[in-house]
């Protein structure tokens, strides 16, 4: 990251945590959140006010083989918050099934 792409991601950072804050959101989606807005800034360097849907759709496809899927969901989240009270942009929806539910049996 070039240090004027740092210093505006990290305004926006501070901005987001601010805002997540002033939501009353709980400690955990606080960290989650903002963890995924630190993940998805490393990812785009720094880059994360004009992003496209190609661009969103190939790093969460990324994300899910790496990561879980309730992972992948709060970076998602994290990053609809960001974009909506941050940025006061509207989101783009990133189009993603949500896997089938497993069905565990019960122990005998």
């Amino acid at each position: 990251m070039t240090p004027s792409i740092e210093l505006q991601f990290n305004h926006y950072y501070t901005q987001h945590c601010k805002h997540l804050k002033l939501q009353g959101l709980q400690p955990k989606t606080i960290d989650a959140y903002s963890r995924a807005i630190r993940r998805i800034g490393e990812h785009f360097q720094g880059h994360l006010d004009n992003l496209s849907q190609e661009q969103l759709v190939d790093y969460f496809y990324d994300l899910l083989n790496r990561l879980s899927w309730s992972a992948v969901k709060l970076d998602l989240y994290g990053l609809k918050f960001f974009y909506t009270h941050v940025l006061h942009k509207s989101w783009v929806d990133v189009p993603m099934v949500k896997p089938p539910r497993c069905t565990r049996i019960p122990d005998m």
